[in-house]
Protein backbone atom coordinates (compact mmCIF):
# COMPACT_ATOMS: atom_id res chain seq x y z
CA UNK A 1 0.00 0.00 0.00
CA UNK A 2 1.09 3.27 -0.95
CA UNK A 3 2.64 5.26 1.87
CA UNK A 4 2.64 9.08 2.55
CA UNK A 5 6.42 10.12 3.35
CA UNK A 6 5.80 13.59 5.25
CA UNK A 7 8.88 16.08 5.20
CA UNK A 8 9.03 18.94 7.27
CA UNK A 9 11.29 22.04 6.63
CA UNK A 10 12.87 25.12 8.59
CA UNK A 11 14.27 27.92 7.54
CA UNK A 12 16.82 29.96 8.80
CA UNK A 13 16.41 33.53 10.47
CA UNK A 14 18.29 33.90 13.89
CA UNK A 15 16.43 34.80 16.34
CA UNK A 16 13.21 34.96 13.78
CA UNK A 17 13.09 31.72 14.52
CA UNK A 18 10.76 31.75 17.06
CA UNK A 19 7.82 32.11 14.37
CA UNK A 20 8.30 28.76 13.00
CA UNK A 21 8.74 27.13 16.85
CA UNK A 22 5.22 29.02 17.36
CA UNK A 23 4.09 27.55 14.33
CA UNK A 24 5.54 23.50 15.49
CA UNK A 25 4.18 24.74 18.96
CA UNK A 26 0.35 25.14 17.50
CA UNK A 27 1.13 21.33 15.76
CA UNK A 28 1.78 19.52 18.72
CA UNK A 29 -1.15 21.23 20.46
CA UNK A 30 -3.74 20.45 17.86
CA UNK A 31 -2.63 17.30 17.16
CA UNK A 32 -1.36 16.03 20.61
CA UNK A 33 1.78 14.15 19.20
CA UNK A 34 5.46 15.46 19.04
CA UNK A 35 6.62 16.74 16.05
CA UNK A 36 9.47 14.07 15.81
CA UNK A 37 6.88 11.82 15.37
CA UNK A 38 4.76 13.03 12.75
CA UNK A 39 7.65 13.41 10.35
CA UNK A 40 9.85 10.94 8.19
CA UNK A 41 12.45 13.74 8.07
CA UNK A 42 13.02 17.02 9.63
CA UNK A 43 15.56 19.23 7.93
CA UNK A 44 16.96 22.82 8.45
CA UNK A 45 19.61 25.40 8.38
CA UNK A 46 20.89 27.60 10.80
CA UNK A 47 18.11 28.12 13.64
CA UNK A 48 16.13 26.01 11.42
CA UNK A 49 18.78 23.44 12.04
CA UNK A 50 19.21 23.94 15.75
CA UNK A 51 15.28 23.95 15.98
CA UNK A 52 15.35 20.51 14.29
CA UNK A 53 18.10 18.92 16.56
CA UNK A 54 16.26 19.91 19.33
CA UNK A 55 13.49 18.72 18.51
CA UNK A 56 14.65 15.11 17.36
CA UNK A 57 16.81 14.48 20.58
CA UNK A 58 15.71 11.79 22.47
CA UNK A 59 14.53 12.15 25.92
CA UNK A 60 15.64 9.74 28.85
CA UNK A 61 13.96 6.50 27.39
CA UNK A 62 15.45 7.23 24.06
CA UNK A 63 11.67 7.30 22.51
CA UNK A 64 10.26 10.83 23.40
CA UNK A 65 12.27 13.93 22.82
CA UNK A 66 13.14 15.61 25.53
CA UNK A 67 11.67 18.90 24.18
CA UNK A 68 8.63 20.08 23.14
CA UNK A 69 7.94 22.78 20.38
CA UNK A 70 6.36 24.47 22.90
CA UNK A 71 9.91 24.62 25.33
CA UNK A 72 12.14 26.14 22.25
CA UNK A 73 9.81 28.78 21.98
CA UNK A 74 11.82 29.66 25.33
CA UNK A 75 15.08 28.60 23.78
CA UNK A 76 14.83 31.96 21.71
CA UNK A 77 13.17 34.19 24.63
CA UNK A 78 15.78 32.59 27.46
CA UNK A 79 18.60 32.08 25.34
CA UNK A 80 18.30 35.23 22.09
CA UNK A 81 19.87 37.85 24.64
CA UNK A 82 22.94 35.41 25.33
CA UNK A 83 23.48 34.35 22.11
CA UNK A 84 23.45 37.69 20.40
CA UNK A 85 25.65 40.08 22.73
CA UNK A 86 28.95 41.34 23.01
CA UNK A 87 31.40 42.64 25.51
CA UNK A 88 32.59 45.57 25.59
CA UNK A 89 36.20 44.87 25.15
CA UNK A 90 34.37 43.28 22.07
CA UNK A 91 32.22 45.73 20.58
CA UNK A 92 35.02 48.23 20.86
CA UNK A 93 37.69 45.50 18.97
CA UNK A 94 34.46 45.66 16.65
CA UNK A 95 34.30 49.41 15.70
CA UNK A 96 35.44 49.79 12.17
CA UNK A 97 36.57 46.52 11.83
CA UNK A 98 35.74 44.42 8.62
CA UNK A 99 37.84 41.90 9.65
CA UNK A 100 35.85 40.64 13.28
CA UNK A 101 32.59 38.68 13.83
CA UNK A 102 29.94 40.37 15.18
CA UNK A 103 29.66 38.45 18.12
CA UNK A 104 31.70 35.75 19.74
CA UNK A 105 31.01 31.77 19.93
CA UNK A 106 30.70 31.25 23.73
CA UNK A 107 26.79 32.74 24.06
CA UNK A 108 25.45 30.22 21.71
CA UNK A 109 28.02 27.34 22.44
CA UNK A 110 26.87 27.63 25.73
CA UNK A 111 22.93 27.79 24.60
CA UNK A 112 23.81 25.01 22.06
CA UNK A 113 25.35 22.63 24.80
CA UNK A 114 22.06 23.35 27.38
CA UNK A 115 19.56 22.28 24.44
CA UNK A 116 21.31 19.54 22.66
CA UNK A 117 24.21 18.22 25.74
CA UNK A 118 26.24 15.06 24.36
CA UNK A 119 23.56 13.57 21.93
CA UNK A 120 25.38 12.64 18.70
CA UNK A 121 23.84 13.27 15.53
CA UNK A 122 23.21 9.25 14.94
CA UNK A 123 20.32 8.99 17.72
CA UNK A 124 17.69 11.98 16.09
CA UNK A 125 14.60 10.11 16.83
CA UNK A 126 13.61 11.01 13.03
CA UNK A 127 15.74 11.49 10.33
CA UNK A 128 17.05 14.79 9.53
CA UNK A 129 19.10 16.72 7.00
CA UNK A 130 20.91 20.01 8.47
CA UNK A 131 22.65 22.00 6.07
CA UNK A 132 26.05 23.61 6.11
CA UNK A 133 29.05 24.85 3.38
CA UNK A 134 32.36 23.64 3.73
CA UNK A 135 34.97 26.77 2.81
CA UNK A 136 38.01 24.99 2.06
CA UNK A 137 36.57 22.37 -0.16
CA UNK A 138 34.05 24.38 -1.43
CA UNK A 139 31.05 22.29 -1.84
CA UNK A 140 27.85 21.86 0.64
CA UNK A 141 27.59 19.74 3.41
CA UNK A 142 24.78 17.95 4.18
CA UNK A 143 24.62 16.12 8.14
CA UNK A 144 22.33 13.63 7.62
CA UNK A 145 21.41 11.06 10.28
CA UNK A 146 21.16 7.80 8.03
CA UNK A 147 24.80 8.60 7.12
CA UNK A 148 25.75 8.92 10.91
CA UNK A 149 24.32 5.63 11.46
CA UNK A 150 26.08 3.49 8.65
CA UNK A 151 29.45 5.44 8.59
CA UNK A 152 29.95 6.21 12.21
CA UNK A 153 33.62 7.04 11.91
CA UNK A 154 33.19 10.16 9.36
CA UNK A 155 29.72 11.08 9.77
CA UNK A 156 28.46 10.91 13.24
CA UNK A 157 29.40 14.47 14.86
CA UNK A 158 27.94 15.60 17.84
CA UNK A 159 24.75 17.54 17.89
CA UNK A 160 25.92 20.95 19.03
CA UNK A 161 28.81 21.15 16.74
CA UNK A 162 26.09 20.00 14.31
CA UNK A 163 23.91 23.41 15.49
CA UNK A 164 27.33 25.31 15.60
CA UNK A 165 28.19 24.71 12.11
CA UNK A 166 24.83 25.35 10.69
CA UNK A 167 24.22 28.78 12.59
CA UNK A 168 27.76 30.30 11.63
CA UNK A 169 25.99 33.31 9.64
CA UNK A 170 29.39 34.87 8.33
CA UNK A 171 29.77 38.37 9.35
CA UNK A 172 27.74 36.89 12.78
CA UNK A 173 29.97 34.37 13.97
CA UNK A 174 33.81 33.19 13.04
CA UNK A 175 33.34 29.91 10.74
CA UNK A 176 33.82 26.48 12.87
CA UNK A 177 35.53 23.63 12.42
CA UNK A 178 34.14 19.74 12.93
CA UNK A 179 36.26 16.69 13.56
CA UNK A 180 35.37 13.02 12.92
CA UNK A 181 34.78 10.89 15.49
CA UNK A 182 38.11 9.19 14.51
CA UNK A 183 39.82 12.28 14.72
CA UNK A 184 40.95 11.44 10.74
CA UNK A 185 39.41 14.19 8.74
CA UNK A 186 38.54 17.79 9.49
CA UNK A 187 35.94 20.20 8.25
CA UNK A 188 35.41 24.32 8.25
CA UNK A 189 32.30 25.41 8.05
CA UNK A 190 29.52 28.04 7.64
CA UNK A 191 25.58 28.32 7.53
CA UNK A 192 24.39 26.37 4.84
CA UNK A 193 21.72 29.70 4.49
CA UNK A 194 24.42 30.64 2.21
CA UNK A 195 22.77 28.22 -0.75
CA UNK A 196 19.60 26.96 1.54
CA UNK A 197 18.20 29.22 3.70
CA UNK A 198 15.02 27.41 2.61
CA UNK A 199 16.16 23.71 2.70
CA UNK A 200 12.66 22.44 1.64
CA UNK A 201 14.13 21.22 -2.11
CA UNK A 202 17.03 20.32 -0.28
CA UNK A 203 14.87 18.32 1.57
CA UNK A 204 12.19 16.93 -0.81
CA UNK A 205 14.99 15.22 -2.77
CA UNK A 206 16.56 13.78 -0.17
CA UNK A 207 13.03 11.88 0.65
CA UNK A 208 12.60 10.96 -3.00
CA UNK A 209 16.41 9.50 -2.76
CA UNK A 210 15.57 8.10 0.49
CA UNK A 211 12.09 6.35 -0.65
CA UNK A 212 12.35 5.71 -4.23
CA UNK A 213 9.38 3.49 -4.57
CA UNK A 214 7.37 6.01 -3.19
CA UNK A 215 5.41 8.48 -5.16
CA UNK A 216 3.46 10.36 -2.19
CA UNK A 217 4.87 12.90 -0.50
CA UNK A 218 4.36 15.88 1.76
CA UNK A 219 6.31 19.13 2.49
CA UNK A 220 5.41 21.38 5.23
CA UNK A 221 7.97 24.44 5.09
CA UNK A 222 8.54 26.76 7.73
CA UNK A 223 9.57 30.56 7.62
CA UNK A 224 11.24 33.14 10.01
CA UNK A 225 9.67 36.13 8.07
CA UNK A 226 9.68 37.54 4.78
CA UNK A 227 11.79 40.46 4.50
CA UNK A 228 9.55 44.19 3.76
CA UNK A 229 12.41 46.50 4.37
CA UNK A 230 13.34 48.36 1.31
CA UNK A 231 17.18 49.02 -0.01
CA UNK A 232 16.76 52.44 -1.76
CA UNK A 233 18.53 52.61 -4.91
CA UNK A 234 19.40 56.67 -3.99
CA UNK A 235 21.24 54.83 -1.35
CA UNK A 236 22.48 51.74 -2.26
CA UNK A 237 23.88 52.93 -5.15
CA UNK A 238 26.85 54.05 -3.80
CA UNK A 239 27.58 51.34 -1.11
CA UNK A 240 31.19 49.50 -1.01
CA UNK A 241 32.15 46.03 0.78
CA UNK A 242 31.91 48.24 4.13
CA UNK A 243 27.97 48.90 3.82
CA UNK A 244 27.18 45.84 2.01
CA UNK A 245 28.89 43.41 4.22
CA UNK A 246 25.75 42.55 6.12
CA UNK A 247 22.85 43.20 3.83
CA UNK A 248 23.91 40.93 1.00
CA UNK A 249 23.05 38.02 3.38
CA UNK A 250 20.00 39.28 4.39
CA UNK A 251 19.74 39.71 0.50
CA UNK A 252 21.16 36.06 -0.53
CA UNK A 253 19.19 34.40 2.60
CA UNK A 254 15.56 35.55 1.32
CA UNK A 255 16.08 35.25 -2.35
CA UNK A 256 17.02 31.81 -2.14
CA UNK A 257 13.45 31.35 0.78
CA UNK A 258 11.48 32.86 -2.05
CA UNK A 259 12.82 30.73 -5.33
CA UNK A 260 12.67 27.39 -3.40
CA UNK A 261 9.12 28.49 -2.42
CA UNK A 262 8.13 29.01 -6.23
CA UNK A 263 10.27 26.00 -7.32
CA UNK A 264 7.92 23.77 -4.87
CA UNK A 265 5.06 25.25 -5.61
CA UNK A 266 4.81 24.45 -9.26
CA UNK A 267 6.21 20.56 -8.28
CA UNK A 268 3.17 19.98 -5.76
CA UNK A 269 -0.16 19.86 -5.57
CA UNK A 270 -1.66 22.19 -2.89
CA UNK A 271 -2.59 19.87 -0.56
CA UNK A 272 0.91 17.91 -0.49
CA UNK A 273 2.83 21.76 -0.15
CA UNK A 274 2.53 24.15 2.90
CA UNK A 275 4.21 26.99 3.35
CA UNK A 276 4.14 28.79 6.37
CA UNK A 277 4.95 32.44 6.25
CA UNK A 278 4.44 35.78 7.46
CA UNK A 279 5.52 39.50 6.42
CA UNK A 280 8.23 41.13 8.77
CA UNK A 281 6.02 44.57 8.49
CA UNK A 282 6.19 44.48 12.87
CA UNK A 283 9.09 42.53 13.71
CA UNK A 284 12.53 43.79 12.98
CA UNK A 285 13.66 41.61 10.33
CA UNK A 286 17.50 41.88 11.72
CA UNK A 287 18.61 38.39 12.61
CA UNK A 288 19.97 39.35 16.11
CA UNK A 289 17.57 41.50 17.87
CA UNK A 290 17.09 39.43 20.82
CA UNK A 291 15.52 42.54 22.36
CA UNK A 292 12.48 42.16 24.86
CA UNK A 293 10.44 44.47 22.44
CA UNK A 294 11.89 42.61 18.98
CA UNK A 295 10.67 39.12 20.39
CA UNK A 296 7.30 40.31 21.66
CA UNK A 297 7.02 41.72 17.93
CA UNK A 298 7.87 38.31 15.97
CA UNK A 299 5.42 36.37 18.77
CA UNK A 300 2.82 38.79 17.47
CA UNK A 301 3.62 37.65 14.19
CA UNK A 302 3.35 34.26 15.14
CA UNK A 303 -0.16 34.41 16.73
CA UNK A 304 -1.04 36.42 13.81
CA UNK A 305 0.10 34.14 11.30
CA UNK A 306 -1.10 30.87 13.67
CA UNK A 307 -4.72 32.94 13.06
CA UNK A 308 -4.70 33.21 9.43
CA UNK A 309 -3.83 30.11 8.29
CA UNK A 310 -5.93 27.96 10.96
CA UNK A 311 -7.91 26.38 8.11
CA UNK A 312 -4.64 25.36 6.45
CA UNK A 313 -3.07 24.08 9.70
CA UNK A 314 -6.08 21.78 10.46
CA UNK A 315 -6.02 20.72 7.18
CA UNK A 316 -2.15 19.56 7.44
CA UNK A 317 -3.13 18.51 11.19
CA UNK A 318 -5.53 15.95 9.24
CA UNK A 319 -2.40 14.44 6.99
CA UNK A 320 -0.32 14.20 10.07
CA UNK A 321 -2.67 12.58 12.43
Amino acid sequence: MPKLIKVLSIDGGGIRGIIPAMILAEIERRTGQPIARMFDLIAGTSTGGILTLALTRPGPRRVHPKFTAAELVDLYEKEGPRIFSRSIWHRLHAVGNLLEEKYPSKGLQTALRAYLGQTRLKDALTEVLVTAYEIEGRFPWFFKRHRARTDTATHDFPMTDVAHATAAAPTYFEPVKVTTREGSDEYALIDGGVYANNPAMCAYVEAQTRHPRERDFLVVSLGTGELTRPLPYEQVKGWGLAHWAQPILNVVFDGVSDTTDYQLRQLLPSNRYYRFQTRLDEGNEDMDNASRANLAALKRLGEGLIRSESARLTELCGHLG
